[in-house]
C-alpha cells in the first residue's frame, strides 16, 4: 500500500501520540508500505512553528527530516501538475494544503491517512 500522511498523521506519528489511529499506526509502520510525506506539509508545519501555533521539541528545518528518517518516511515533492491539478477539484475544502495533498494521492495513486472528515468528501482513498 503506498500512503500519503496528512501534516496532523505524521506530526502524531513522529510523537507517538494517542490520536493516532490504530490503524494507522499499523498501516504507517507495515514494513511493505511505502509512506509519504508531502513537502506541502513541510511547509504547513514551518508555518505553523513561525506564527507559534505548533510547539516542537526543535526547529521545523531539523524536526521534519529528522523524525521522517527515523519514521523510513519517504519525502514527495509538490510539482507543477500537482499544483495545477488543484483547479479539478471541486470546492469542498478550502485549506490549500489539504487541496493539495489530495492533488497529490490522486495522481500518485496514494492513499491518505487522515482524521479529515473534508478530505474525505473528495475523490481519494482515505485510511484511518
Amino acid at each position: 500500500m503506498r500512503l500519503l500522511l496528512d501534516t496532523c498523521t505524521f506530526l502524531w506519528l513522529a510523537a507517538d501520540s494517542p490520536r493516532l489511529s490504530e490503524t494507522a499506526r499499523t498501516h504507517c509502520r507495515e514494513p511493505g508500505n511505502e509512506v509519504f510525506l508531502s513537502s506541502v506539509s513541510a511547509w504547513e508545519i514551518a508555518i505553523k512553528y513561525r506564527l507559534g501555533r505548533l510547539e516542537l521539541p526543535e526547529r521545523p528545518d531539523r524536526y521534519v527530516a529528522s523524525r521522517r528518517r527515523w519514521l523510513q518516511v519517504q519525502a514527495l515533492a509538490f510539482d507543477e501538475e500537482s499544483a495545477a491539478h488543484d483547479v479539478l477539484l471541486p470546492d469542498r475544502h478550502r485549506d490549500p494544503f489539504d487541496r493539495a495533498l489530495v492533488s497529490q494521492a490522486i495522481l500518485n495513486g496514494l492513499t491518505i491517512v487522515t482524521p479529515d472528515a473534508a478530505i474525505a468528501r473528495y475523490p481519494a482513498p482515505i485510511l484511518w
